[in-house]
């Protein structure tokens, strides 16, 4: 199963398992359509997003939720700001422990293993064509947490160097296939994107694999819609949008920068507008998540919507935001 961009890899994925379920099962309550051992590849990771207008991409929390992990943060307040429901797997209110990567990628254990700085050294310095690049995510001590309500869905990620490109397989115990693997593809293809960058080499392909892909009761309809729509509007099959990439060299000290005042925006301490984010020292790369960030603090807050912002976005991002919340966008062409 092998796949140019996701937005092909998930319509087909989605399908399948809507249309060809392998079991109906109900773990935990929670009825669902499942397939075991799914697995794809995409060539190009880069386009690590769907278009299809009715799945409706929050490409906001998707930048989001990568840069949460790559803060090495587990706090409650920093992710549910970008999605309420987060909220519900938090077993203290405050933290969350199976779905903070970031601790897992950057402080592992009780030893705080860096394994992101290790993976890193290993195919840097000691073994390009090593097979040990493994970044371990799932601890079998969270199954040991009596009624743990948040347990690691992704078992880890491995890195290979092969003919100067970084290829990467992620492993999933399970994957929600009309939810979370969006988000999840998106997160790891540019953590993918950001070690080749680390290490200095071009991007290779991108392999998911997953013990259980499944589309619970409660999403039937909506997936359902998403498949009437890819199936009737072809014009939706091929969209004319490209995702960016990432500046080539370090971009650790401008994730730095976006951090900083993504925190502020999201407390509300700071406002920002176009010539304010054109003054940062930053690539445009990064800038334009800086706008997206601000967009999404006006919404958050009620405020109304700078307009000049919005028409300074890449068009594949103006298409996202006026998508999700075409209330706000009304007068905005959301075609692809």
């Amino acid at each position: 199963m092998q796949y140019n961009r996701f937005h092909e890899a998930y319509l087909d994925i989605l399908k399948d398992i809507y249309y060809n379920p392998q079991f109906f099962n109900a773990p935990r309550g929670n009825r669902s359509r499942e397939k075991l051992n799914v697995n794809f590849t995409i060539t190009n990771p880069i386009e690590r997003v769907c278009y299809i207008p009715s799945r409706k991409t929050n490409i906001i929390f998707n930048f989001a939720e990568v840069l949460w992990y790559l803060s090495s943060s587990n706090r409650l307040d920093f992710i549910s700001y970008y999605a309420k429901n987060m909220v519900k797997y938090s077993m203290d209110g405050k933290t969350l422990t199976g779905t903070a990567y970031g601790p897992k990628i950057f402080e592992f254990g009780n030893a705080k293993i860096n394994q992101w700085q290790q993976i890193k050294d290993l195919l840097l310095n000691k073994d390009p064509d090593s097979k040990r690049a493994f970044m371990q995510i799932f601890d079998a001590s969270e199954l040991v947490i009596t009624d743990n309500i948040d347990v690691s869905c992704t078992i880890g990620l491995q890195f290979f160097i092969r003919e100067k490109k970084l290829y990467m397989a992620s492993y999933m115990r399970a994957n929600d296939a009309f939810r979370g693997m969006v988000s999840d593809v998106f997160s790891f293809t540019f953590i993918q994107e950001m070690m080749a960058k680390d290490l200095g080499v071009e991007l290779g392909e991108y392999f998911h694999n997953v013990g259980s892909a499944h589309i619970y009761e409660s999403d039937e309809e909506k997936a359902k819609k998403v498949l009437y729509e890819a199936n009737n509007k072809t014009q939706n099959l091929n969209p004319e949008l490209s995702f960016p990439k990432l500046p080539d060299g370090n971009n650790w000290p401008f994730i730095e920068i976006v951090l900083e005042h993504e925190a502020l925006l999201r407390k509300d301490l700071i406002r920002l507008n176009l010539d304010n984010i054109e003054q940062l020292r930053i690539p445009e790369y990064w800038k334009q998540v800086l706008m997206l960030f601000s967009l999404y603090q006006q919404i958050t807050y009620h405020r109304p919507i700078d307009m000049e912002l919005y028409d300074s976005l890449y068009p594949v991002y103006q298409f996202f935001v006026a998508n999700k919340w075409p209330e706000l966008f009304a007068t905005v062409t959301r075609e692809l």
